[in-house]
């Protein structure tokens, strides 16, 4: 059952357990015993019939994947969400035959796959702690944008859905170990929790050679988030990116208000961050990268959950599984595939060495505490590096060493 309010100028919406809002950090320091993460997840409209937000069209133009023909071909991208999303493989399917997309194998009125032995592409959804979780209507919700967002930037690549028992750090960092087990090369996690202490100790389970980890900065503005503040992680935040029906850029792409970034309290910073204009204390930033998660260039999801039909979401949430879809391409091109595993090397960091590979977001805020709270030229607090511009980025990332 759905109730919602207006706060800040966003729809905020109360789906199950799941409070969908922005807000400022509780500055509250959790421990691992306490630690539950949350969907970096915005409703601005919900349960319409027809879709609403953009659509995969209108962003695969506005980033240049309409440039390249690869399409992540023979590659596992991996969602990890908590919960159960039981209406998720006919979501999917709605969302696919809606946009016209590359048809998946596994979905209903399809043959049956895995995504290690197909056929290709294949969605394939398993449960981390060996049985079918409670069903959670907020969480079912962020699956469904993650998987249709993950799908709808890499459409050849095999989607392989991780759900956990909950969201608890132990719970969900089987599910990230499950990915690794079932072949994923890219997973994508759009959720978070403060940091804490403790928190470099659970690492390991992202340094893991030939597989690449993104998540979600977070929703809040300025502020860290866990697990997107370890450094064998892509860190990813958000930006208001205007467009016209076509995808072509009306306004300048800008950081998002919501989008979280600042320095690590507990993560040293990785080498790959040293040559950093901005003094870090030697600890690490966020985020690394970005793209479009302002709710008011929200994008369309479907969801026959509570309510049922097509929503406008946003978040960082929403980011995350696009750039899982732009690290799928690239791997595609690859004889080997990228990783984040490497303290003294990165990806989007080598890849930056070159002018024009991203769209560099130089306005907009997250926030009142200055300079750190502020889209800059180059790398900043906010946006990272900047959004992706496909048709020289996949090219240099296809081809790294």
């Amino acid at each position: 059952m759905f109730s919602s309010t207006i706060f800040r100028g966003f729809l905020a919406i109360t789906i199950g357990s799941l409070f969908i809002v922005t807000g400022s950090a509780s500055g509250v320091r959790h421990t691992q015993s306490d630690w539950t993460a949350h969907p970096p997840l915005h409703v601005l409209r919900a349960s319409d019939a027809a879709p609403t937000g953009y659509v995969p069209a209108q962003i695969r133009h506005a980033y240049g994947f309409d440039k390249i023909s690869a399409t992540g071909l023979g590659q596992i991208i991996a969602i990890v969400d908590a919960y159960d999303a039981p209406k998720i493989a006919s979501d999917l399917q709605t969302f696919t035959a809606t946009f016209n997309l590359h048809p998946l194998f596994g979905l209903p009125g399809t043959a049956s796959c895995t995504v290690t032995a197909g056929p290709h592409p294949c969605f394939q959804e398993v449960f981390a702690q060996g049985k079918k979780p409670a069903a959670d209507d907020g969480w079912a919700l962020e699956t469904a944008l993650d998987t249709q967002w993950a799908h709808a930037t890499a459409p050849a690549a095999d989607i392989l859905l991780v759900e956990t028992q909950s969201a608890s750090l132990t719970s969900l960092m089987g599910g990230v170990d499950a990915a690794v087990t079932n072949k994923a090369r890219v997973v994508s996690m759009s959720w978070g929790g403060d940091e804490f202490a403790a928190e470099a100790n659970y690492d390991s389970h992202f340094h893991k050679p030939g597989v690449s980890f993104l998540a979600s900065s977070g929703d809040n503005g300025n502020g860290v988030s866990y697990p997107a503040s370890s450094p064998y992680v892509l860190s990813v935040g958000g930006t208001t990116l205007a467009l016209d029906a076509a995808g072509a850029l009306t306004k300048t792409e800008k950081g998002w208000q919501g989008s979280g970034g600042g320095i690590s309290a507990y993560e040293k910073q990785p080498s790959y961050q040293s040559a950093l204009s901005l003094a870090t204390g030697g600890m690490r930033a966020t985020p690394d990268i970005s793209a479009d998660g302002d709710p008011q260039t929200g994008v369309a999801v479907y969801h026959a959950g509570s309510g049922g039909g097509w929503y406008t979401v946003g978040g960082t949430s929403a980011s995350a599984p696009q750039w899982a879809g732009v690290v799928a391409v690239a791997d595609s091109l690859r004889p080997i595939p990228l990783a984040t595993s490497a303290k003294d090397r990165s990806f989007v960091y080598g890849a930056a060495v070159t002018s024009g590979n991203f769209r560099d977001i130089k306005s907009g805020k997250n926030g009142t505490c200055g300079a750190h709270c502020r889209a800059a030229a180059g790398f900043d607090l906010v946006t990272g590096l900047g959004s992706p511009l496909l048709s020289s980025l996949i090219p240099v990332l296809a081809s790294q060493k």
